[in-house]
């Protein structure tokens, strides 16, 4: 985990509430906080769209759904290069359209991410006095043979942050654009 002393009160609380990871022995995990200058209902309705992540992950070139979006939807997701995996195929695991809480799982691909899943939250906030939103993601994971705690939460961590970077991007960038109806397509 992050630094307990660098987060505030309220995202300690959302954490302990929400992203309940139990690691074994083998495996790491961590929880990281974006605050995104757009309103939650937006930014929600990107990240609850796990048959299109593609629209705010970077590394995401495609994505096909097997069945129906609901719990226990797999989708398969192509990987663009530049990563050490091509595909990914991850089960829905949580959707929450109340509490705003997306949950995934690993169940297949050419990667090394075993027994991975994550939880992603969304808040409301206030930013610079205006509607923002705050998203934490968190993630367990087994750590691979030949690796180490740290190096595989290093790794985890920077992808997730580049995710969440952009989804702040593509966020910010529909709020300033008046876009602030949710996307549904």
């Amino acid at each position: 985990m992050m630094n307990g002393d660098s987060r505030s009160a309220l995202e300690a609380q959302y954490i302990r509430r929400h992203h309940k990871h139990e690691p074994r022995e083998n495996q790491c995990t961590s929880a990281l906080v974006k605050h995104i200058k757009a309103p939650v209902h937006l930014v929600w309705s990107l990240v609850r769209r796990f048959d299109q992540p593609q629209k705010y992950k970077p590394f995401v070139s495609r994505c096909i759904m097997q069945g129906d979006l609901g719990i226990g939807s797999v989708r398969e997701v192509n990987v663009k290069s530049g990563l050490p995996a091509t595909t990914s195929t991850e089960r829905l695991e949580q959707l929450d359209d109340e509490e705003h809480i997306l949950g995934i799982r690993i169940v297949g691909g050419d990667h090394r991410l075993r027994n991975y899943s994550s939880i992603i939250t969304v808040h409301p906030e206030v930013i610079e006095g205006r509607p923002g939103t705050m998203v934490i993601e968190s993630f367990v994971v087994d750590v691979p043979d030949g690796n180490t705690k740290d190096e595989t939460c290093y790794f985890v961590e920077a992808l997730i942050r580049c995710n969440l970077s952009s989804l702040a991007d593509v966020s910010e960038r529909m709020a300033v654009q008046g876009r602030t109806d949710p996307i549904n397509h």
